[in-house]
């Protein structure tokens, strides 16, 4: 367009300087002054328009590298476009697939979660059966234990019947304990707590005026445990026996062995005053 304006100002010139030739001849004063002024005129139109050509030319040509340029570069546009459509595509792809992921991710915390509190209580139930065992154990693995300063092993069910016919007899109940001793003897003959039951049984038999079956238990005692912490409580009981059986050549012999054996004994004190008085 700036080249066609261009060109018709041009000829616009041209004609107004032809117009005005005859008073430039007048002007000049005569025809050759008139040849001249159009010759230049020419030239100076004809170098106007060459001018322009020119610039048309060279406008033209801007234009076809233009129109070259953007023809070369629009396959390369519609590639992008078709290569940020792609992309647009594979972005929606992959929040799709984030979506899921993240989805699945939930779930699987979830079962991790549900499976950790399945854990802890498989835990907590097994902890609760170890216990629960141990505590069986506990109730019938042998266990140390000290009776009348003698120390041995005891299966706990000894150690609760041996308790039980003991707290019978501190009750006064002596019927009741003589029965509950004679049956611990007879279940656990072999038992450390053996001496100290036959011991209470034969002062549950004295009590119950059962003199002579209080003779055999203190001496089963002293035949199993001749250095048993109730061996001279049991001989001065025999002794007792004896008295309480009229027999009291054989209770001051018994006293007497009392004394002998063990002279340092409590039992042996309270022997001496028995003895002084059967004299």
């Amino acid at each position: 367009m700036a080249v066609h304006k261009t060109l018709l100002a041009s000829m616009a010139l041209a004609f107004a300087a032809l117009a005005s030739a005859p008073a430039h001849a007048q002007l000049f004063g005569g025809d050759d002054e008139a040849r001249r002024a159009i010759l230049d005129l020419r030239q100076r139109f004809e170098a106007q328009r060459l001018q322009t050509e020119r610039q048309a030319a060279q406008s033209a040509a801007e234009m076809r590298r233009i129109i070259e340029e953007t023809a070369v570069a629009r396959p390369d546009i519609d590639q992008l476009r078709r290569a940020v459509l792609d992309l647009s595509t594979q972005i929606d792809t992959l929040r799709g697939e984030l979506a899921r992921v993240r989805g699945t991710d939930e779930q699987l915390a979830r079962d991790v979660s549900e499976l950790q509190r399945r854990q802890k209580d498989l835990a907590q139930a097994v902890e609760q059966r170890l216990q629960v065992a141990e505590d069986r154990l506990k109730r019938v693995e042998p266990t140390k234990v000290t009776v009348d300063g003698r120390e041995f092993t005891a299966d706990p069910a000894e150690q609760r019947d041996f308790d039980a016919a003991l707290g019978v007899f501190r009750k006064g109940d002596f019927a009741a304990a003589q029965n509950v001793f004679a049956e611990f003897v007879r279940r656990y003959p072999q038992s450390g707590y053996t001496p100290s039951a036959r011991f209470w049984l034969g002062n549950a038999r004295y009590a119950n005026r059962d003199y002579n079956g209080a003779l055999a238990d203190f001496r089963a005692l002293l035949q199993q445990a001749p250095d048993h912490a109730r061996a001279p409580e049991a001989v001065l009981s025999i002794a007792n026996c004896q008295i309480e059986l009229k027999d009291a050549e054989a209770a001051r012999r018994t006293l007497q062995d009392l004394v002998t054996a063990y002279p340092q004994s409590e039992a042996a004190s309270a022997a001496r005053e028995r003895l002084s008085r059967l004299r």
